[in-house]
């Protein structure tokens, strides 16, 4: 049974976002903020856990608001306070049930992404919460994934427009 978010006792936040980590055939679903904060543009699926939602059914809503995708919580990864933003930020794996991922919510989305776990620190210049890129290296079976620190500019960008298992 899934129950409403209560913050961890002792902590105030003001803000709780739950996040979804999609990994499918090796590719990991990025959404591009359409208003970038400082250097946080590329980002996973994402959003405010709302009064009397759980954080579960938060990022549920939020993976489809944002992506189209229909998703299962798997397993919850981790939270932490981002050190950028100062937002509690939980991270739960996802499964896709349906759907094909297209940029739904273009107020919120420039662009989405399947990229390929090993480009992942292309993305996301201060590189992955230790748990999620724990997560993506136990879950892919490759463990120098996604555990390169960077922020330069991919060489060769992601699929747009496929299904991560479609030929480029």
């Amino acid at each position: 049974m899934e129950h409403p978010y209560q913050p961890m006792p002792g902590t105030h936040p003001t803000t709780t976002v739950a996040a979804g980590v999609i990994l499918q055939n090796g590719r990991l679903l990025l959404v591009k903020r359409a208003v970038p904060e400082g250097s946080l543009t590329w980002q996973f699926p994402a959003g405010k856990v709302k009064q009397g939602e759980s954080p579960e059914e938060a990022v549920v809503r939020e993976v489809k608001e944002e992506t189209g995708l229909a998703v299962a919580v798997t397993e919850q990864l981790r939270e932490r306070i981002h050190p950028a933003t100062g937002v509690r930020i939980l991270y739960f794996a996802c499964a896709i049930r349906s759907g094909t991922a297209h940029r739904a919510a273009p107020d919120e989305v420039a662009d989405i992404n399947w990229v390929p776990v090993r480009d992942v620190f292309h993305y996301i210049p201060d590189g992955l919460f230790l748990p999620v890129q724990q997560y993506l290296c136990t879950t892919t079976g490759h463990p120098e994934q996604a555990a390169a620190p960077g922020g330069s500019t991919p060489k060769n960008g992601p699929v747009r427009g496929r299904s991560p298992g479609e030929p480029r």
